[in-house]
């Protein structure tokens, strides 16, 4: 089988597209995969920077949408199933899943949209339902709400009563943030900051930020009396310090979110979770944005648009195309 394999740690120009032995199931499903997932977590895979760190060579991509070739007679799936799954290795023809990573793809979206489902919707319902405790009619700020973390994020706030301001950074963006529901939108090179305090009457009760840097500094000024701003990640490329008297004399909290090292030792609040966010796609509040659909050979290409912060929504690969 085809598959996209990083061949040394030195970014994007390390992947190759190569021939490959098939997996076998091996107690697992074994998927005919249909879309996988490009997100920036394979950008640092690439480079040997992110917390799991396989020594190369090895087949890119945790996120998987396809079909069911052979499962376990006492599975849940049967061979036809549409599922999506986390795993290693999904950037190619074939992909083994165990039961416990993989959920039905809810009728209404494509295997694309489904690809989209995983890492960055239930990261967004974990760190917004879970970890800031996200009430109805709270206001909430989401850097980056363009991309797929950010549109994952206005959903799911959507979806969860809140009100919802986007930051991004051109026209094009703009139009995203609204058609996915934001109530307003604030351009990054504006005075968000003000616009931010504004929007929440006395700041915005949640900031979702996986920009980082000092966009994180300043959403921390943003944050009403008992706020709290969610850690998702570092796009920017610094990690923020933060000079903990201004919680102290604000009574705002800073929370982590790494959803996958929380949820994949707890099966059943992955299925609740995957439960909870097919209700919101019945209910029309979850539609995946897709930006861009890539071939193997262009996996490097999607991979150079996310690190330079010119892709929009979620990108996946069609290892038909």
């Amino acid at each position: 089988m085809r598959a996209v394999r990083v061949r040394e740690l030195i970014g994007p120009d390390g992947l190759e597209v190569v021939d490959v032995e098939a997996p076998e199931a091996g107690g697992q499903l074994l998927l005919d995969v249909h879309a996988a997932g490009i997100s920036y977590p394979e950008l640092l895979l690439s480079r040997g920077l992110y917390q799991l760190k396989p020594d190369p060579p090895f087949i890119l991509g945790s996120e998987v949408a396809g079909v069911v070739r052979d499962a376990p007679s006492e599975s849940r799936f049967s061979a036809g199933d549409r599922v999506v799954a986390f795993t290693m290795g999904a950037m190619a023809e074939l992909a083994v899943a165990t039961e416990t990573m993989a959920f039905a793809i809810p009728e209404t979206l494509d295997f694309a949209k489904g690809a989209a489902l995983f890492m960055n919707y239930h990261t967004a319902h974990f760190g917004l339902e879970r970890r800031a405790a996200l009430k109805s009619g709270e206001s909430l700020l989401v850097h980056g709400a363009a991309g797929g973390v950010g549109t994952a994020a206005i959903q799911v706030g959507k979806a969860l009563g809140a009100r919802v301001l986007a930051v991004v950074s051109t026209d094009e963006k703009e139009q995203v943030a609204r058609d996915c529901g934001a109530d307003e939108v604030v351009r990054s090179d504006a005075d968000w900051t003000a616009a931010a305090r504004e929007f929440g009457g006395d700041g915005v009760d949640v900031v979702y930020d996986p920009v980082g840097g000092e966009r994180f500094s300043q959403s921390i000024r943003c944050l009403a009396s008992e706020g709290r701003a969610v850690v998702i990640g570092f796009v920017e490329g610094s990690i923020p310090e933060i000079a903990v008297n201004r919680l102290l004399l604000r009574n705002v909290s800073v929370v982590g979110a790494a959803w996958g090292h929380f949820a994949f030792t707890r099966p059943a609040y992955l299925r609740a979770v995957a439960d909870d966010l097919a209700r919101m796609v019945a209910e029309g509040h979850v539609d995946p944005v897709i930006g861009g659909s890539y071939s193997m050979d262009d996996v490097a290409q999607a991979l150079r648009d996310l690190d330079e912060r010119r892709a929009i929504g979620k990108l996946v690969l069609d290892p038909h195309l």
